[in-house]
């Protein structure tokens, strides 16, 4: 092994801890505690600052994607991890719903940034090890660190806020601050075969076309994702509400929000070890009953326990990230692997906006439980012949088992 190969090894702990601490989300515990609380909005300013934070996702997403493929995964790193730190410093000061909102978008960048960059840098450092096909375990642990992270940050952010409204924020900076010293120590693995680009927006649309019109199964691999993908976003923002409405106790919480990030992060470190002993097949079938159960549990059940399908959700969120995410990588390359992973979050984004708003003005007018009844069908719906799509453009090679 080369000074080049062993120096560019280091990345993979590094990534471990980079994930940790990009989700170790102090404020988002109590962020709209504080909205409300310390800024004075309303529920309508919030939901439309959300809407607003989604759009800048979406407008950033592919260009930073593409961005990162020609300056490289470390720099998109270390930008992203600037912007975050000059987001959350200006929460310090922001105290109007317009300051809130320029934080939000500067942040909504970061993300941006983050998104398919880090997990590229991952997969190109196994591939200068020639470990890429054991990607989908590394990517398991990567989930697997972030979401103890968010564990961590939810069982530390109550306490904080209680000690000081702004501590949480002064925290997050701390964080954000390691986490720019870990990306400058990281290394960007050597290009092969890279080419001179004539135009950077030729090259950009023609990955577009690559993804979700050449590609069959590239295309199958984005949207089947995007739709798992919501699966479990929407009761990120419906389940407190349900367990308020269940009687759990506020109490209860913090801890139940860390109990469901540590599910997908232990389904997200088993994800690879599941696929070999299932198989494609069997594996995605088990996807979609879990959505099923997850949402049929949810609608039907009352009493305090019942939030804990919830956790048949988060379940799934852990097993299917890695998975999806493996095809992906296989099939992108050097020049196009952060684009490809920008377009799916794109994809998915772009379909929450869009059907987010439905989702609670259902919620608002006919309850939470009939819409999870109302979920739990259409998701059936539209996953059934999704998986039987994603199925049938699955390639030979890596990034199919065997058994499939």
């Amino acid at each position: 092994m080369n000074v080049q190969n062993r120096s560019v090894k280091g990345n993979v702990s590094k990534l471990y801890c980079f994930s940790f601490l990009k989700m170790t989300l102090f404020p988002m515990a109590i962020i709209t505690l504080f909205w409300k609380d310390q800024i004075g909005l309303s529920l309508a300013d919030i939901l439309l600052l959300q809407a607003i934070f989604s759009g800048t996702s979406v407008l950033f997403e592919y260009p930073s994607g593409y961005i990162s493929d020609r300056l490289g995964y470390r720099v998109a790193l270390i930008l992203a991890s600037m912007l975050a730190i000059i987001g959350w410093t200006y929460y310090l000061f922001a105290d109007t719903f317009v300051q809130v909102l320029l934080a939000e978008i500067i942040l909504g960048c970061a993300w941006a940034f983050i998104s398919g960059s880090d997990s590229a840098l991952l997969f190109e450092t196994l591939r200068s090890q020639q470990q890429e096909d054991g990607y989908a375990r590394f990517d398991g642990r990567m989930t697997g660190f972030a979401q103890t992270g968010e564990a961590a940050g939810a069982l530390f952010a109550g306490v904080m806020y209680a000690a000081w409204p702004l501590f949480p924020f002064v925290g997050q900076i701390a964080v954000w601050f390691v986490a720019l010293l870990l990306c400058l120590s990281m290394k960007e693995p050597a290009v092969e075969g890279e080419t001179h680009i004539h135009s950077h927006l030729a090259e950009a649309l023609k990955t577009c076309r690559y993804a979700l019109r050449e590609n069959r199964h590239v295309r199958a691999t984005i949207i089947f994702g995007a739709v798992l993908g919501l699966a479990s976003f929407y009761t990120v923002w419906l389940i407190q509400p349900y367990m308020q409405e269940s009687g759990v106790p506020v109490a209860w919480f913090g801890p139940a929000w860390a109990g469901a990030n540590m599910t997908v992060a232990c389904c997200s470190l088993i994800s690879h070890r599941l696929r070999f002993v299932l198989g494609d097949r069997w594996l995605i079938a088990l996807f979609v009953l879990l959505v099923l159960v997850g949402y049929g549990g949810l609608s039907m059940l009352t009493g305090v326990w019942s939030f804990l399908f919830y956790y048949v959700l988060t379940a799934m969120r852990g097993l299917q990230g890695p998975i999806m995410r493996n095809h992906l990588q296989h099939a992108g390359s050097r020049r196009n692997r952060a684009s490809i992973l920008s377009l799916h979050s794109l994809v998915f984004r772009f379909l929450f906006v869009l059907t987010g708003p439905l989702v609670g003005l259902a919620a608002d007018n006919y309850g939470l439980r009939p819409t999870f009844a109302l979920l739990a069908f259409m998701f059936v719906v539209f996953l059934v012949p999704l998986s039987r799509l994603f199925l049938a453009t699955l390639p030979a090679g890596p990034g199919r088992t065997s058994r499939a």
